[in-house]
């Protein structure tokens, strides 16, 4: 398919920028090289409260560029809260977002908007070569399973960093969010009509990534819980279970005392049945702490994200 497919949209290019002040300028100049068959584009840097100097290289650039914007954090709140201040910023009626990181290589963005065609509403990059280790490859491929069986979407194909999406759809998810949102679950709000686009995949320009697993994890538990009432399902389908699996219990000991009169040996039985039951019942609690700790923050408006400044003109 040739540019002129896709000439005519202007496009918001979302990043979410946290810890890269050495790949910035880099990173700018190859999404305008990208974009050069693009009508009218702008690049929209969301810097996560960095600790180094990536906010100051966002206020150079764009003091000598009026195409790219910044917006920084008064504190970290996560890459998906960047995106969604982005998102919200964003002007045109296309948006891309991509990682700071190098690793989505801007000059793959035209194939997503091709692939962004009449009933189509969201594009996911994807490729069949992560340049990751391998727990990232395998804690990724778990995460997306859980979102798109465990959680009910299965309309979102497959879910990447790499995304080009009509701006309309933030209007599904223009509420307040509350903290730890999922871009894909806001989005999956809004439509069901996804695609995918295959994309290349390029090792880190440098540096090391900043999601670890114990932050997979929990971007995961905040999902599940957040978008989904999928496990206080599951805490009573095993609330069942048990209650069944002690019934029998007591059938079996209760039995055997009237028909052999022998008594169970008492405390082997004893203790894993009490572990049985306090295991679950911790489980149990501990998800219903999840979804009332979700509401303690809806009930106390804590926000998304707090914008300590931007680069925009006043």
């Amino acid at each position: 398919m040739t540019s002129a497919s896709f000439s005519n949209d202007a496009v918001s290019i979302v990043v979410p920028v946290y810890k890269s002040s050495s790949t910035i300028p880099q990173l700018v100049a190859r999404i305008h090289a990208a974009m050069l068959p693009i009508t009218e584009h702008e690049i929209i840097l969301v810097d996560d409260s960095s600790p180094d100097a990536s906010w100051g290289e966002i206020t150079q650039i764009s003091k000598s560029d009026i195409r790219v914007r910044g917006i920084r954090f008064g504190r970290n709140a996560g890459q998906h809260a960047a995106l969604l201040a982005g998102i919200r910023a964003a002007k045109y009626p296309v948006i891309v977002t991509l990682d700071d990181d190098l690793q989505n290589p801007p000059e793959e963005i035209p194939r997503l908007l091709e692939a962004l065609v009449n009933g189509v509403d969201v594009v996911y990059g994807i490729s069949p070569t992560l340049k990751q280790n391998l727990w990232r490859r395998a804690a990724s491929r778990w995460s997306r399973k859980i979102f798109t069986s465990t959680l009910g979407f299965e309309s979102a194909i497959a879910m990447t960093s790499f995304r080009a999406f009509r701006t309309s759809l933030r209007d599904g998810f223009s509420a307040e969010s509350g903290p730890n949102i999922s871009l894909d679950a806001l989005l999956t709000w809004s439509t069901s009509h996804f695609a995918t686009a295959t994309v290349q995949h390029h090792p880190r320009a440098e540096g090391e990534s900043n999601y670890t697993v114990r932050k997979l994890v929990r971007f995961m538990i905040d999902t599940a819980t957040g978008y989904s009432t999928l496990p206080l399902r599951i805490a009573t389908q095993m609330g069942f279970l048990i209650t069944f699996f002690g019934l029998g219990l007591l059938v079996w000991v209760v039995g055997r005392l009237v028909i052999t009169g022998d008594s169970v040996p008492g405390f082997p039985l004893l203790a894993s049945s009490l572990a049985i039951f306090s295991g679950t019942q911790l489980l149990v609690l501990g998800v219903l702490g999840e979804y009332i700790g979700r509401i303690h923050f809806r009930v106390m408006h804590k926000p998304s994200y707090v914008v300590s400044e931007t680069t925009d003109v006043k």
